[in-house]
């Protein structure tokens, strides 16, 4: 299961996998033709959730950069 974000008109998918007895999220950007896109935001917890918030954490930085 990914979490969807709506943000600046945009969609992302923060998707998450075990790794190594951790937990990885990754950010994918989901354009209106379909496509998907990484954004190259990682992270890694020792749970989902937390790796979940911290990616969402660091894509809200890096919007609010632009």
């Amino acid at each position: 299961m990914a979490r969807q974000i709506e943000l600046k008109g945009r969609t992302y998918l923060i998707l998450s996998e075990p790794s190594d007895g951790r937990w990885k999220a990754s950010v994918v950007e989901v354009r209106s033709d379909g496509v998907e896109e990484l954004i190259g935001i990682d992270a890694t917890a020792e749970t989902r959730g937390l790796a979940d918030d911290s990616a969402e954490r660091k894509l809200r930085r890096l919007l609010q950069a632009y």
